[in-house]
């Protein structure tokens, strides 16, 4: 169930002054709606302001763990054990979407800024209560957003202060509550030559030129691998991909889940309706066998070539049998060839996989913050999360280590991150 925070600047009209205000729509319920229609209505006339919205907030209302890629089943799991209800839960993500982007919408000409963070956590906060919720989650937000949010409102360190209050028979409210901060990582391709002043690869050549020799020839003999079963393969965009290439897709795409007796995630109708509305952000890879019949997909999206940071996202695949190295091919390397076509700056190929690392994948953290509303929980939970990113940075120092680049194309390891 989507509910949207909408954070406001309200100026007085008459002294000119301002200040950030939090409102939310909820689709769920007319007596909500109304609710909403009359406390915004009470605010503006009280106050005799004009309020211009200035950043939205997305949060899904949920009960279960589905499409989240950071999860926290332990921590269910946990409130289970004392009798205490984990769901619903308040969760701001791009479901089934394990890419960072921006989570908090601002309006044109509009910075992100404090103010705004904490009027939006304040709007979040207002419905876990009206809902009962037990947490929010912001999942795969941007290192920004992460930074001034840990920074800008209690964090681990204010947990003995929070539990000495609740010793003394204080309630905590909610905005005593920490925000709780988890890393991940993940692997990204990055389009940038070393030894050619970092500009983008010239082919898939220059690439392989950049790895020590013994891992050259392994993606070689991979590739080899493909072409000696029979397999070719081939790219499609936009309105190039037909009808019958979506239902091949489909039929790829099922037969992932079909292995493991699950039932995919997503419908026909809803890749169906990609095509319909961003094609011109689509790319499908297809691999045919000796008698042209479809026997494998991949699909891709990628952002424009000139927006900043223009990456291509690898999300779905899907082969109707096994065959040899055809996966590292049609999800790796068919990205790789694209990314340096397009000229675009990352290949993002989706989320864990230690394999990518010996095919120039670039260990990278991703961030998400969380919040409790149970002080009861919230000691453990920050320690499990303080220990996480103690955890995941030692990962990603190592995951760096084994990286396949000779010593002149060896990118340097980022300790700020």
């Amino acid at each position: 169930m989507p509910i949207f925070v909408l954070v406001h600047r309200v100026a007085d009209s008459q002294s000119g002054s301002s200040i950030d205000h939090a409102d939310h729509s909820e689709n769920h319920s007319e007596n909500h709606s109304e609710n909403h229609s009359e406390n915004h209505s009470a605010i503006n006339e009280a106050a005799q302001t004009v309020a211009h919205p200035v950043a939205v907030l997305p949060v899904f209302l949920k009960g279960h763990h589905r499409g989240e890629f950071v999860f926290d089943h332990s921590w269910a799991e946990a409130y289970a054990r004392y009798g205490v209800d984990y769901y619903p839960r308040l969760v701001t993500s791009v479901p089934y979407t394990p890419i960072t982007g921006q989570r908090l919408w601002l309006a044109k000409g509009e910075t992100l800024t404090t103010d705004i963070i904490k009027t939006a956590i304040a709007g979040v906060d207002d419905i876990a209560q009206q809902v009962g919720a037990s947490s929010w989650h912001g999942l795969f937000i941007t290192p920004e957003l992460a930074k001034i949010a840990t920074a800008s409102m209690p964090t681990d360190i204010d947990i003995a202060h929070l539990l000495a209050a609740q010793d003394n028979g204080l309630e905590s409210t909610a905005i005593d509550m920490p925000i709780l901060e988890r890393q991940g990582c993940q692997f990204l391709w990055q389009n940038k030559d070393l030894l050619q002043d970092c500009q983008p690869f010239a082919d898939f050549e220059a690439f392989l030129a950049t790895l020590k020799a013994k891992k050259r020839k392994t993606i070689r003999a991979e590739r080899r691998k493909v072409a000696e079963q029979g397999i070719s393969c081939q790219r499609k965009c936009g309105d190039a991909i037909t009808d019958e290439d979506w239902k091949a897709f489909y039929h790829c795409y099922v037969m992932t889940y079909a292995v493991r007796g699950q039932q995919p995630y997503l419908t026909i109708d809803f890749f169906m309706a990609l095509a319909a509305t961003m094609s011109e952000h689509l790319m499908l890879a297809q691999a045919l066998d000796a008698s042209g019949e479809i026997i494998a997909s991949s699909l891709f999206l990628y952002d424009d070539r000139h927006s900043e940071n223009a990456t291509l996202y690898g999300r779905y695949w899907g082969a109707l049998g096994e065959y040899d190295s055809l996966h590292f091919e049609l999800c790796y390397y068919q990205g790789i060839e694209f990314a340096v076509e397009q000229g675009l700056k990352y290949f993002d190929p989706g989320t864990q996989g230690e394999h990518k690392l010996v095919r120039g994948f670039i260990p990278t953290t991703t961030h998400s913050i969380h919040r409790i509303y149970d002080p009861r929980f919230v000691p453990a939970i920050a320690n499990f999360c303080a220990q996480d990113r103690e955890h995941m940075a030692q990962y990603r120092q190592q995951a760096f280590e084994a990286l396949p680049f000779n010593a002149d194309n060896m990118p340097a390891f980022d300790t700020t991150q």
